[in-house]
């Protein structure tokens, strides 16, 4: 598989990443064995990039990834870590923590949970209103210092966070959504990052598979999915949204590809700077997803997505309300 160098000082990885998140929460059930079979098979493609979060089933993914691992070359495997989000037993969430305490903490727990000396990347869900993004950024640098940690990356933040991040330590990565449709990064924030030396993994690049080309407006949701609460997935939106990619299967069926794999090609064009993620539950879906390595989009199909999928088409915001407040790189 291809490579990318996250930043100006950041690691190689491979030219796709892959997201553990719903093999652990948030889009209904999902295998165990299924899940480390993906990993594997995803390692065995060439996949080198690993995303995770020690909330992701409150700890449940980080201990996934361990077994998944276990008996295969870590130095082969890039893993990085969200953390600093804060949950109860119930799966509820009540906030983020970024205190330099806090910070330690975590990582401690999430190296035990992993079984590795090391953590590749390292990152802030979230930003915490309440602690200064320096003293963040300055308590991972001291785990860098000690060897814990070889990367430090952010999520989710703006423009002026980034700036004031990389002026305490370099930031290999911004982990941010981006996609077809959603593009608000590319005002401001993916400008900067570039000014910085920054890297981006774009998540989301299917949309939470709105894009995917799989989605149907009859779609029964699991109780626990949240794209039940998500407004792009809602009534009139919804409808929208999927008229958007039918537009999309239309070119996709010129190309030979699916919808799947032009949404992921699309976002890798955007930049060697870019690694998009791909949020495979099934092997499946990370065979579909592999092929978008193989789509070259020229000039002309780049005009033609765009005039497809226009920047601003998407109907509904990202995330809910309470959740869309979080995120420092809305404001």
């Amino acid at each position: 598989m291809n490579t990318r160098i996250l930043g100006t000082d950041g690691p190689t990885v491979s030219h796709l990443g892959l997201g553990l998140m719903g093999m652990s929460d948030l889009y209904g059930p999902a295998d165990d064995a299924e899940s480390i079979a993906t990993v594997h098979a995803a390692l065995d493609a060439g996949i080198t990039l690993l995303d995770t979060g020690d909330f992701y089933g409150m700890g449940h993914n980080e201990l996934l990834l361990r077994d998944a691992l276990r008996g295969r070359n870590r130095d082969n495997a890039v893993i990085s870590v969200k953390f600093g989000a804060l949950r109860d037993a119930l799966g509820g969430w009540s906030g983020y923590d970024g205190r330099p305490e806090a910070v330690k903490n975590f990582l401690a727990y999430s190296l035990r949970r992993l079984g590795t000396d090391h953590i590749d990347i390292y990152r802030p869900a979230r930003l915490d209103p309440d602690v200064p993004v320096e003293e963040t950024v300055g308590a991972i640098a001291e785990m860098v210092q000690a060897g814990l940690v070889r990367h430090i990356g952010l999520s989710e933040v703006g423009a002026e966070t980034l700036r004031r991040a990389q002026a305490v330590h370099p930031i290999a990565d911004l982990q941010i959504e981006y996609s077809l449709i959603s593009r608000g990064i590319e005002d401001e924030i993916l400008p900067t990052a570039r000014e910085l030396g920054i890297g981006i993994t774009a998540y989301g690049v299917l949309s939470r598979g709105l894009i995917s080309g799989h989605f149907t407006s009859d779609r029964k949701l699991a109780a626990n999915d949240f794209r039940g609460i998500s407004p792009r997935f809602q009534g009139e939106n919804l409808d929208r949204n999927l008229a958007l990619v039918e537009a999309l299967r239309r070119i996709a069926e010129a190309k030979g590809a699916t919808v799947a794999q032009i949404a992921i090609a699309w976002v890798a064009a955007q930049g060697q700077d870019i690694v998009p993620l791909v949020g495979a539950r099934r092997r499946v879906r990370l065979s579909e997803a592999l092929g978008a390595e193989t789509v070259a989009l020229t000039e002309a199909d780049l005009a033609v997505i765009e005039q497809a999928v226009p920047a601003g088409s998407a109907a509904g915001a990202r995330y809910a309300a309470p959740l869309m407040n979080h995120l420092d790189s809305e404001r």
